[in-house]
């Protein structure tokens, strides 16, 4: 695929993110998708509601499982993404739950990287250890240091494709190929990049997630997750992943893997993970997500102008001792950036207070016109301190290697005018 495509009948990205998965509702003629706020559906007859639960038909039975609005915008993500299927989740984090409750036994270990945000490091480093899942972390850009990990247990490689909130840019490619070399899907985190600046199928990637709540709602008002099925695993090649590659005893022996084969990963997810957890999206935050998505091209486009510039006036503020911005020339990511994301490097990056601890602090609490808030992705521009926020139960060094040290503030950039964030900036950088 090249940077203007995806895989939906050569249709650009900007017509796919207003059009996919939605038609005119059948019932109503009405253009705009209509909100499902139902629990249930009514079978045609008995034959049906029977073929629906084998999973001999595709169709509706109760929203915990699956709702027309819902399906809209999983449609319309997998078509952005250039993946198979998609599932809508109640959250990011129940996104990553749900992918690895579908690769994963008891006992079974998975390789994730270091810089990750703070919330999947505790997600993925504590409340795992409950399933009897272990994380084995890794810095991302030590790809021997991440072969190394890879046992007999292994079952996934988990990385963010911009690494949140140190902005590293992660080399996919090069990733992928260990999870290959391993007979393991690679499992990217594509929040903070968006399909639009990064589409991680095209490097390797075997599964996408998103916090739907960051830029592709963008507009902060509702939660949400998704997974992405790319279809590009064999799930049949071996014996590793039994969920899909062994008789399912909730549907009659059958073998997932066989029976829906590219997107046998995203199903068995909604059969089996999202029925039995239930972390279902409501319908009401599908419909708000999917409106936002339809302007995903052009908020995305405002936000990275604005980084870039934003970026590049803190380089130059003598009380700033360093930016982590990878569209900026001077960043040790510039190269990846250019490969990986090259219409820009997204909009949330972070910079170093020579003041320390004490003056993000201060920076944060006496802000003006940016939002102090444990978010990123809005069309407002966000604030946050990390050390004491978003990565304050890590370690001093587990932060530290997170790219959140004492020092650190991190930014989302909104589409404000850039002249007016950067004039709020240097306004609270004058207090300190």
């Amino acid at each position: 695929m090249s940077d203007d495509m995806t895989e939906n009948n050569n249709q650009k990205f900007s017509t796919i993110a207003v059009h996919g998965g939605a038609a005119p509702d059948p019932g109503t003629n009405a253009r705009a998708t209509p909100i499902y706020q139902t629990t249930s559906f009514v079978f045609d007859d008995v034959d049906q509601a029977a073929a629906l639960f084998n999973l001999e038909a595709f169709g509706n039975i109760y929203t915990r499982i699956v709702n027309p609005t819902q399906s809209v915008l999983e449609e319309r993500i997998a078509a952005l993404e250039g993946g198979t299927a998609a599932l809508a989740t109640a959250s990011g984090h129940a996104a990553q739950l749900l992918v690895m409750h579908t690769l994963m036994e008891c006992g079974d270990e998975f390789i994730a990287a270091n810089q990750l945000y703070g919330g999947s490091l505790n997600q993925f480093g504590q409340s795992f250890k409950k399933f009897g899942w272990t994380a084995r972390f890794a810095n991302v850009q030590d790809i021997d240091a991440i072969a190394g990990l890879v046992n007999e247990r292994t079952k996934a490689i988990f990385v963010e494709s911009i690494a949140n909130p140190g902005g590293v840019i992660t080399d996919i490619e090069a990733i992928s190929q260990v999870a290959k070399k391993a007979g393991i899907p690679l499992v990217v985190d594509n929040t903070l990049a968006t399909p639009y600046l990064c589409q991680p199928r095209q490097f390797g990637a075997d599964i996408i997630v998103h916090s739907m709540t960051k830029f592709l709602g963008g507009h902060g008002n509702s939660i949400g997750g998704v997974l992405v099925d790319c279809g590009t695993f064999d799930w049949m090649a071996s014996d590793k992943f039994k969920t899909l590659s062994a008789p399912c005893e909730s549907y009659h022996g059958m073998v997932l893997g066989e029976a829906f084969g590219p997107m046998a990963f995203a199903i068995a997810a909604r059969v089996l993970g999202l029925r039995d957890l239930g972390p279902c999206i409501s319908p009401f935050n599908a419909f708000l997500i999917a409106s936002g998505v339809e302007t995903l091209p052009l908020r995305m486009r405002a936000h990275t102008e604005n980084a870039l510039a934003v970026a590049k006036a803190l380089e130059q503020h003598e009380k700033v001792a360093w930016v982590s911005y990878a569209g900026l020339e001077s960043s040790p990511y510039h190269s990846l950036a250019q490969r990986y994301c090259p219409k820009g490097a997204g909009a949330v990056f972070t910079f170093g207070l020579k003041g320390g601890y004490d003056a993000g602090v201060k920076l944060v609490n006496n802000i003006q016109l940016l939002s102090h808030l444990a978010n990123v992705g809005d069309t407002k521009s966000l604030i946050i301190h990390p050390a004491s926020t978003t990565h304050r139960q890590l370690s001093d060094e587990a932060r530290a290697i997170a790219g959140a040290g004492d020092d650190v503030v991190r930014l989302s950039v909104g589409i404000e005018d850039s002249g007016d964030i950067i004039d709020a900036l240097t306004a609270g950088l004058a207090q300190l």
